[in-house]
């Protein structure tokens, strides 16, 4: 694949020299090996090639601080299994406060909620806050490696419990609270948690939503729980038997970091578990730690001055992500709110209030504005943001064009992409190199990303499997109760031994950049075409009278292939024989006339997983026939009635 334009946006050289990366890189050709010439893709060739000199050198470069040195940076190198910087004790937590010996009271967080009335919280506050709360978590039993759970919103008290449970060297673990307790006990009941910090309720999209009957049946089917803290976020008394959240944080004491192995667990994460249980995902301290500075330090280039906001929820990797901006001093932006309440330009007047530097929102978000009209530059003043990025699925070139016309010409937009089971990036923002639409401008430093054909041959510009050949720090170190590893080993490692596939189909460009197809397991394969989901929502969504669809592409007993596209239209919008014309024209043309859908058929909405995924595999093992009970996980899916219409679609077809 070649770029057929020229780019969107190129740094200039004031930018490009101004570079965290930059800077690391000469300093790193002088004390490591690298490369003093040749750009991004030199230090990225290196950064791959020479594991250990790349990672010791993140290492010293963001001065970790390693309470026993480590041995070497990487022992077994094998995947899974690879052992990283054994002999080292560290803490993650320690590392995100270290701002508060510098800058005590500078703003640490800011919280925002629907009001959009920012809250600061000092550096100092934080640590104090952080201090008192893991002296009590010590006090009521809490050791290493005990599980602390968090059934929270976006709020500064899910960062301090995390914080203080990573500062106790305890498993941290949360999901949001508009997950029904069906979803909860099916992530909490496998790592079976001590402690559990719980609101009340929340409020989004200006009601209030009440969850004390949700947290009595959690502690009711949580019989490994010793505490549970109530957060009185809608203001009411804490029920019987819990404890306040004001008097475990009111002391004013100095945190204690327990220094563990660097292998050491730090939280465990859910995949979206859309069959069977959420796969539980286990992430090291050392992993993470070093992996986050790498990723928002080098490739998002954060650092004391910056303002990070991302419109994210506990329930989602990129909350951990984003309380890891602490990690580079950065000031960190927690929205708990509706991303378009009171309008559709919420999340705009959250980035103005904030003074956000590095903005980051959905691709659907983007789509969103844009359908609705708005515009940012005119109504929100965003002259300190740098950067806008956007995840969650492929940012469409459409949206790459509105947001370089409708915030600013000068924007550089950053459409990364990664996964939940490596809490970070495989390919994202690099600030000094160009930004083409439709493209991710590189894989991640340290990350040997290729894309792969069956045979397991290296692919450019051709779509393949999204692989990665060597490990990274903070791909997961086993996943929850899975004692030989068996599941982790087939999650991964089953089509290619040893190497990381992913799950995503992916083009790598003649110039390094990455594009995104969509999953390779819901790929529509076509008379031997293959192409992603995404590249269909991409051109359909476009016309104003879809609001979401959802495209599925099945193999037949008689060896046929049927591929129906299922719309949900906008208000007003009827599906006529015209509209169904203009779907077609539209996908021959801009597509490929073997993609274009043998039927299309009107819903009343699309599934998601609770982290906002369409749900494509599930619906596809229904309407091959398989019974509900086995395709999904009810307590994955945010309206599981959504689901019982393929199912009667597909016996009306076996039917018929």
């Amino acid at each position: 694949m070649t770029s057929q334009t020229e780019p969107l946006w190129q740094p200039d050289e004031d930018r490009v020299s101004a570079a965290a990366v930059t800077r690391f890189q000469a300093w790193a050709a002088e004390r490591h090996g690298a490369p003093a010439h040749g750009g991004y893709e030199a230090l990225h060739r290196w950064s791959v090639e020479d594991l250990e000199g790349f990672w010791a050198a993140v290492a010293e470069w963001f001065d970790l601080r390693f309470a026993t040195p480590y041995e070497r940076v990487l022992g077994d190198r094998s995947m899974p299994g690879a052992e990283w910087f054994p002999g080292a004790t560290l803490n993650y937590a320690e590392h995100a406060l270290r701002a508060a010996e510098e800058r005590p009271d500078a703003t640490a967080l800011l919280h925002v909620d629907e009001t959009h009335e920012p809250r600061p919280i000092t550096w100092a506050e934080l640590r104090r806050q952080v201090g008192s709360l893991a002296a009590e978590l010590r006090r009521l039993g809490v050791r290493p490696g005990d599980r602390v759970s968090g059934y929270l919103p976006n709020i500064p008290e899910a960062v301090v419990a995390l914080l203080a449970t990573a500062a106790v060297g305890g498993v941290w673990t949360s999901c949001a609270p508009d997950f029904g307790a069906r979803s909860v006990l099916d992530r909490f009941q496998q790592v079976e948690p001590v402690v559990l910090f719980t609101v009340d309720g929340y409020r989004y999209g200006g009601k209030e939503h009440d969850r004390r009957d949700t947290v009595a049946e959690l502690r009711a089917e949580l019989p490994s729980l010793r505490a549970v803290v109530h957060i009185p976020l809608l203001g009411t008394p804490a029920p019987e038997g819990a404890l306040a959240w004001p008097e475990l944080t009111s002391a004013d004491t100095q945190p204690v970091f327990e220094h563990v192995p660097f292998d050491h667990p730090l939280w465990v994460l859910y995949s979206s578990g859309t069959t069977g249980l959420p796969k539980a995902i286990v992430q090291s301290q050392g992993g993470i730690l070093i992996e986050h500075v790498k990723q928002l330090g080098l490739h998002c280039d954060l650092g004391p001055d910056d303002v990070f906001f991302w419109y994210t929820s506990t329930g989602w990797m990129m909350w951990n992500f984003l309380v890891s901006g602490l990690l580079t001093g950065t000031t960190v932006v927690l929205y708990d709110g509706s991303p378009g309440y009171p309008d559709t330009g919420a999340q705009w007047r959250v980035a103005e209030r904030t003074g956000a530097t590095l903005y980051g929102t959905s691709a659907a978000y983007v789509m969103a504005c844009a359908k609705a009209g708005v515009h940012p530059a005119r109504d929100f003043d965003l002259s300190r943001v740098k950067c806008v990025a956007t995840t969650g699925s492929p940012l469409p070139p459409d949206g790459f064009r509105w947001l370089h016309d409708e915030v600013r010409e000068d924007l550089w937009i950053a459409s990364v992409s990664g996964g939940t089971d490596v809490c970070s990036c495989f390919a994202s923002a690099v600030p000094t190199l160009p930004v083409h639409i439709g493209e991710l401008q590189a894989a991640c430093l340290g990350t040997d990303l290729q894309s792969w054909d069956p045979s397991g041959k290296p692919l450019v510009g051709e779509v393949g499997e999204l692989v990665v050949t060597n490990p990274m720090p903070s791909m997961p170190i086993r996943f929850w109760n899975d004692p030989d590893g068996s599941r982790y080993r087939d999650s991964y490692f089953e089509m290619f031994p040893g190497v990381w596939r992913h799950g995503d189909w992916i083009t790598i460009t003649d110039h390094g950049s990455v594009v995104i197809h969509g999953r390779s397991d819901s790929t529509l394969n076509r008379q031997g075409v293959r192409m992603g989901s995404a590249d269909i929502y991409e051109a359909v969504e476009r016309l104003p009278e879809i609001r979401e669809s959802l495209v599925i592409g099945l193999e037949e007993p008689d060896g046929g292939y049927w591929m129906p596209l299922f719309v949900h239209l906008a208000d007003g919008a009827t599906l006529d024989d015209e509209l169904i014309g203009r779907i077609k024209s539209t996908i021959r043309a801009e597509l490929s006339p073997r993609h274009v859908p043998d039927d299309i058929i009107e819903v009343p909405a699309v599934p998601h997983t609770l982290t906002g995924k369409r749900i494509e595999v599930p619906v596809k093992r229904l309407l091959q026939g398989t019974p509900m009970a086995k395709a999904v996980n009810p307590g994955s899916v945010d309206n599981l009635d959504l689901l019982r219409f393929y199912e009667e679609l597909a016996a009306t077809r076996r039917a018929s």
